[in-house]
């Protein structure tokens, strides 16, 4: 689903998606109108402008995630300042491109947030990874280590996974590195994801990070 309120380029953006083979089952001007469209139409992933006429990117995210919980929003914005980003990735954006990006690397992009994969242009993932950090600062305990009251216990290899995660591998990368299947890799992924009763790789991530294991 494409959202952003002019029209040329929200047309031009569907029409590049349906031209690389992506199924584009609504479009939308208006952020309150994109939330009950979406309820409905069900996309997979939501291509969403941060400034919108009626409400902010922001409100169009919440309103998406507590609608469909599972589906993944690519922000496409003119604007790459900071607290933008940072407002769009902690309200759930799985990742976050300014509309200068190629279209290639635009296409890309979405297919690697349909994949759960974090996607940000170049600059921006440095950005997310130390605010994260700065927000955790302090010391936290490793999953599973028995420390925090209730701590979710990890196994070795599904802490191992999570780790890659946190650096922003691919499952493909890590199925790879760790010589496993790329389904292993998801099974270990979904186990995690149900221990820490978080809902995707993003808030995986975000937990990861902020334990430090991205180092």
């Amino acid at each position: 689903m494409v959202v952003d309120d002019h029209p040329m380029w929200r047309e031009g953006v569907a029409r590049d998606l349906t031209e690389a083979g992506f199924l584009v089952v609504a479009t939308s001007g208006e952020g309150r109108q994109a939330i009950r469209v979406a309820a409905a139409a069900r996309p997979d992933v939501v291509v969403l402008d941060l400034q919108l006429p009626d409400i902010s990117g922001v409100e169009v995210i919440l309103g998406l995630r507590a609608a469909l919980p599972d589906v993944r929003v690519l922000m496409l914005s003119a604007s790459g300042e900071q607290q933008s980003v940072l407002d769009a990735v902690k309200a759930g954006a799985t990742g976050y491109l300014v509309k200068s990006t190629a279209p290639a690397e635009f296409l890309d992009a979405v297919r690697r947030t349909a994949a759960g994969d974090p996607v940000f242009t170049p600059g921006l993932a440095g950005l997310v990874l130390g605010e994260y950090r700065r927000l955790a600062a302090g010391p936290v305990a490793e999953p599973g280590d028995g420390t925090e009251p209730g701590a979710p216990r990890l196994t070795d290899r599904e802490t191992e996974v999570l780790r890659l995660v946190a650096k922003g591998m691919s499952y493909k990368q890590i199925a790879q590195r760790l010589g496993l299947s790329h389904r292993t890799v998801q099974n270990h992924v979904q186990n995690t994801l149900g221990k820490l009763h978080l809902h995707n790789r993003v808030e995986l991530t975000r937990y990861a990070i902020e334990r430090g294991l991205d180092d």
